[in-house]
This record gives C-alpha cells, structure tokens and sequence, in this order.
C-alpha cells in the first residue's frame, strides 16, 4: 500500500471571540490605575481620541473691548473688519483641533510634573546605609575590600548570608580567615543592632548592652535555653539557671523586645497604593451606591475634526480606510469602558444587597456568598462577575475592602443556618482572648467551645485556622 499525502478543503465551524468582546474582557478585568495608564497610552496612538476638556469661558466684556469695535459710519472700515472677521471664523475651526492639542499635552505636562513631584523617592537600602556608615568611620586599609564584601553579602532580614570562607575565596587581595573576622566585628558594630550576624543567637546577642547588669545572664539565656524560652518553660530555666521565676520573667520580656530580623527596618518593595472604585453610603435608611470618578481617568470623545474630515470628498481611500479603523477602534475603547462601569456597579449593588447584615454589623455577620449566586441575579457568567471584582475595592462603612473578600464559603450550623469561614475565625479569636493565660485552652478545648456555640468543627480546622492566623499554641500563650 502507498503512502502519499495530499492537501484537501474542509468547512468548518468554531467559536471565536470578535475583537470587540475581548477589549471588553481586557478592559473589565483591569483595575482602575491600569486603566488609567491604558487609556493615556491609547490616546498616544489613536489620533481621533480626544480627552473631554472642561473650558470655563468669561462671557463678560473685557474692558478695552470696545476699542476693538469699528468706528463711525466708515464703509471701508467696516468692509475690512467684515473680512476680517469672516477669516477668522473660517481659520477658527481649523485650528481649534491644533490649541486642543496643545492644551491636552500642556495638562499632561502638567499632570506628568505633578506625578513626578508628589512620587515617592526610592527607600534607602540597607547595603546602602552600611556603606554610608563604613565611609564614615576609619576601617584599615586591608579590610576595606572585605567589609564591602560582607555587607554586600547580607540579606534583607539582616543576616550574613554566606560563610566566611566564601568571602575569603572572593576577594582580590587574599586574606586570613581570622582577618576576615576582624572584618565581621567591624560591620557588625553598624546599625541597625545585630546586622551581620550569623544566627539568631548571635543576631540577638550583638543587640545586648555590655554595661547591662544583667547581661551575663541574658546571654546565658539566648546561648543555652532559647528553645525553652519560645516554649514558655519559665520554672524550668529557673531550676536550670538557679534565679528566682521573677528574675527569669523579666528578662524574658526584654528579650521578647530584641529584633529578630533587623534588615526588616529597610524595605525595598513599594507598598502600592489602595483605590477604591466604589463607594457605599448610609443614606436614608438604605445603603446607596456610588461609583467613584477617578480625576486621572480621562473622559474621551472621537474627534469632530476626523469625522468632518471623513466626510469630505477627495480623501483618499487609503487615509479614508485609516480613519475609519481609528474611529472604529475608539467606540470599542469607549464602549468597554461603559460596559465595565455598568458591570462594576450591577455587581457592587448585589454585593451590598446580600451582605446588609455585615455592613449593618461588622464581619460576625458576613454570609457565605459565591460568585455564582451573583452571576445569576445580575445574568451574566460567573467569569464576569470574577473579572469584574479582580483588584477592585469598594469603600463601605465597615471600612475599604477589595470586593473578592465578600465571596467567603462556609459550613452550615447545627441550626441549620450558614457562617461563613470570616466568622468563624473571629469567634476563635474571641475566645481565645477570653481565656484564663495561666491555663490556656488546648485546639480540642477551643473546638468544644465552638460546638457549643453552633458552630461544629473539628479540632485539626482549630489548628488550621489558628496556624493562618498566627495565632501562637496554648503552651506559647501560657503565663506563669
């Protein structure tokens, strides 16, 4: 049998999303300082974009005016000025796109300068502010290189991240390994307290004060009983160390008050800030709602230049073609943009329906809530409604919250009724704040607790919720 390939036609029928639906789905998903810079960026590109400027115009005379009104019954002077006047109602319009323009880049001048000034500076870092405190004190010459070498090895919590005998290997000009010691000692009398060091102990240990009465015993306690100490076995290291349970309380606490990771005081990252696009107000004994106008998003309209100029005879069809496309580009634009209003606000209106009882009372009272049950009130897909919440935060009387927080499962009580996970977890909080510290409530304690309540969970889900909580065990909390 012979094997030959040959190329044959066949129709067939798929599913493609149009362009305009998947600008709306772009456009809906974005939260509002994305939109911002996409909307600026695309009134660069798409010349028959214009942003809406709200002109004020004095319709009162100037004085002065009147000088400029012809005088006199002259007809030739009036003559002139009717010319005069007819060329400049003829050249007014042609170039009111040009000052336009102009006024648009001058605002955004303006606006870009704004931005610039009002940005935050970038946060020094802590291999930075080494280096400052280095070329400030007298370091000898041959341990420059190796104090540089340290500092830059130094990790963000603060900590010497690689061994001395690396940063031997690394250096230009060789050195002992006593000598690169030396130079540790050096950068570790830096600030912040306990910067370079090697471990926890040593971190702690560097940030004791020597001239400390009772520094002997401190560092006793972080060299020989830190374990114990993060345990809470106080009567323990007394029996071990032979002080009194006061004595060893007492130090305790100040140890509690060292900085475990002192790089932590230098941040790198930019904390990005919080915008809410809606707002729920208290009004008239209902809760309205509002969507917030961002003042950097810009309001656009298709150029009344373009349109006019389209409809001209003896444009060529291959200008014709661009602008159409243009035009046609910019509804899209405008018309996502509008849809992704109205979808943001439908969902927002529903949301704030549904969870009442948590804007009336706090989060005790927030209900399980799935996007599903959403989707089918307002009559979209669930995909919609999970784009449309993504990144976007709503101001409520509760405070700001990003609106995926308000889609919570849950379990449903002995009464039959449902609470959701944000509930449950501040009960477990509440009732770990009420216990008696000097014999704490074990995870099973707590889940009876819960039981009796209502609420039926099991002890492992105490720990679970506990554990993302951070809340500490019964034997961390307990005080003597």
């Amino acid at each position: 049998m012979k094997m030959q390939s040959s190329l044959l036609p066949q129709l067939q029928q798929k599913m493609k999303l149009s362009p305009q639906i998947i600008q709306s789905i772009e456009i809906l998903q974005l939260p509002i300082l994305a939109l911002v810079e996409h909307v600026q960026q695309e009134l660069v590109d798409n010349p028959v974009l214009e942003e809406v400027v709200d002109e004020k115009k004095d319709e009162n005379p100037k004085e002065g005016d009147d000088a400029l009104q012809p005088a006199g019954n002259d007809d030739v002077k009036r003559d002139e000025f009717d010319k005069l006047g007819e060329i400049a109602e003829d050249w007014r319009e042609y170039y009111s796109q040009t000052i336009v323009r102009r006024n648009n880049l001058s605002d955004e001048r303006d606006q870009k300068q704004e931005a610039l000034e009002n940005t935050a500076a970038k946060p020094m870092s802590l291999h930075d502010y080494l280096m400052g405190q280095i070329s400030l004190i007298e370091v000898p010459n041959h341990l420059v290189e190796a104090c540089e070498n340290i500092i830059y090895s130094i990790d963000k919590t603060g900590y010497l991240a690689s061994p001395l005998e690396e940063i031997v290997q690394s250096l230009e000009k060789p050195l002992t390994i006593e000598e690169v010691k030396e130079a540790l000692k050096i950068v570790q009398s830096l600030e912040p307290p306990g910067v370079g060091a090697r471990n926890l102990q040593e971190c702690l240990i560097l940030q004791l004060d020597k001239r400390d009465t009772n520094y002997q015993l401190t560092k006793e306690l972080l060299l020989n009983h830190l374990e114990d100490i993060e345990m809470r076995k106080y009567p323990l290291i007394a029996k071990k160390t032979g002080y009194s349970l006061e004595i060893i309380k007492k130090q305790v606490e100040f140890v509690r008050t060292l900085n475990p990771k002192p790089g932590s005081v230098f941040c790198d990252e930019t904390i990005p800030y919080v915008v809410p696009e809606v707002k729920v107000e208290y009004i008239d004994g209902k809760y309205e709602v509002f969507l917030i106008d961002n003042s950097n998003l810009p309001h656009l309209h298709i150029s009344s230049f373009y349109k006019k100029f389209l409809g001209e005879n003896g444009t060529d069809s291959t200008t014709r073609q661009y602008i159409q496309k243009k035009i046609e580009s910019a509804k899209w634009l405008i018309d996502a943009i509008e849809q992704r209003r109205s979808t943001l606000y439908k969902v927002a209106c529903k949301i704030v329906e549904l969870q009442k009882n948590f804007l009336d009372e706090g989060v005790h009272r927030l209900r399980t809530l799935k996007m599903q049950d959403v989707a089918d009130i307002v009559g979209v897909h669930v995909s919609t409604v999970s784009r449309a919440i993504a990144h976007k935060y709503i101001q409520t009387p509760q405070g700001i919250f990003e609106m995926k927080f308000f889609f919570t499962g849950g379990f449903q009580n002995v009464d039959g009724s449902m609470e959701s996970w944000e509930a449950i977890r501040l009960k477990l909080a509440e009732i770990v704040a009420k216990e008696n510290k000097s014999n704490p409530l074990s995870d099973e304690e707590v889940a009876d607790k819960l039981r009796a309540s209502g609420v039926d969970i099991a002890r492992r889900t105490v720990t679970k919720y506990r554990r993302i909580m951070r809340m500490p065990s019964s034997r961390q909390r307990k005080e003597y």
